[in-house]
């Protein structure tokens, strides 16, 4: 049988909360520092949760042309930005069209929801005559997202959207990398881009009991919901005899990847596709279980999800889970739906090539549930080679990344 093709990261680009950048968003993280607080709608918001980490002075004019900023919903906006700054770090221009072999592929889990909010307004709040935005159909579709992206770099390769709501991101990572192995393509721009925070989302939301009024608090025995959150996290990776060839330094080596599905409760998650997923990831990258170093959880801070995954992790990892250290970052950036895997493997590699594990924060009180070592609050620096990044998702669709330090790249 040929080689499998190893597949590095040479670009990272993020949106967050926390601002414009990844430095900005693993500062954040590193740090400690939530970017969860009150959020500003343009119209009046009933909802009795009022918190969200919501992405504050955007102005789209820097980044995309005046030709194309009226097709482009905010979520394909963070995206440009996301992947401009990842293209950049990798070495690659707009000058030069990146042709049929390279994929663009983008995890949302809502695509364009700002222009289905503001267009239901307009039709059915405002006057009697009004008629929709002739652009709502190309600003509004998940694969408006990637056709952007793939237009903005000449890119003739796959170009298509993942929705697998929390594990979009995760999944078209993964599924960027499996094309690569496969020698369908030598190149991806590939991420997670999601811009939901409307009036009419965070209703709904709170209507499903999942959101916190105060604090996001992963694995705490009193947690009591999650914190929303948009942005994007975009990655370039390449086969690295490609990354070699024009002499492009690896940020860190995509090496496993799983996807199951718990095929049993919309909502709830189960502890055998879980564990399954991680099992799937680690085979997948040839590693055993003590081989990992650093675990970016799920953590939603929902009552299910938390405990879920920490059975999950104990069965994958055994006795070896106490010696782990398993943060969720969600209470920082929070959860950025589609795009949260994207976010926290930004956060997984940074970690990784700074030997620091980023804190749970707004940890105060342990759960007999949740036995695993959540970093409390504070971070802490460790040796990291390997990390791993779990996202599990609505419908019960899991999805786990693995990474690697680039030294043998």
């Amino acid at each position: 049988m040929p080689e499998v093709r190893q597949v590095v990261i040479t670009g990272v680009g993020a949106v967050s909360a926390a601002g414009i950048g990844v430095d900005k968003l693993w500062a954040a993280a590193r740090d400690g520092v939530s970017q969860i607080r009150e959020f500003v709608f343009a119209r009046p918001y009933k909802g009795r949760v009022k918190i969200a980490a919501q992405v504050r002075d955007f102005d789209p004019t820097q980044y995309i042309e005046p030709s194309m900023r009226p097709l482009c919903d905010p979520f394909t906006q963070y995206a440009v930005a996301a992947a401009d700054e990842a293209m950049n770090q990798a070495g690659l221009s707009r000058a030069e069209p990146q042709g049929p072999r390279t994929a663009v592929i983008l995890g949302t889990g809502i695509g364009g929801i700002n222009t289905v909010d503001d267009g239901l307004h307009r039709i059915y709040a405002t006057t009697e005559n009004a008629r929709p935005d002739p652009l709502t159909i190309p600003r509004l579709i998940a694969s408006a997202g990637p056709a952007t992206l793939g237009m903005r770099y000449g890119c003739t390769g796959p170009t298509f959207a993942v929705a697998s709501a929390c594990s979009s991101a995760t999944q078209a990572i993964g599924m960027a990398m499996q094309m690569i192995r496969a020698g369908m393509i030598d190149r991806a721009i590939v991420g997670g881009s999601e811009a939901s925070i409307t009036n009419a989302t965070m209703l709904s939301w709170e209507a499903l009991r999942v959101l916190t009024p105060d604090k996001c608090r992963p694995f705490s025995k009193n947690r009591n919901g999650m914190s929303i959150g948009d942005g994007a996290g975009m990655f370039i990776l390449e086969a690295s005899e490609v990354a070699r060839a024009r002499r492009a330094k690896p940020i860190a080596i995509l090496s496993g990847y799983g996807t199951t599905s718990d095929a049993r409760d919309p909502v709830r998650p189960d502890v055998e596709g879980a564990a399954a997923c991680m099992s799937q990831a680690l085979a997948d990258a040839g590693l055993p279980p003590r081989s990992i170093d650093y675990v970016n959880a799920h953590g939603t801070a929902t009552v299910a999800n938390d405990a879920n995954e920490s059975e999950a992790l104990a069965r994958v990892f055994g006795n070896q889970v106490a010696r782990i250290p398993v943060s969720s970052t969600k209470p920082v950036h929070g959860h950025g739906l589609g795009a949260g895997g994207a976010l926290e493997l930004v956060i997984t590699i940074n970690a990784m090539n700074d030997n620091i594990a980023p804190p749970t924060i707004n940890f105060s009180e342990p759960d007999p549930k949740c036995e695993v070592d959540c970093v409390p609050n504070v971070a802490r620096e460790v040796p990291i080679k390997r990390a791993m990044s779990n996202s599990f998702a609505f419908g019960g669709i899991n999805a786990t990344l693995i990474v690697e330090a680039a030294e043998s790249a």
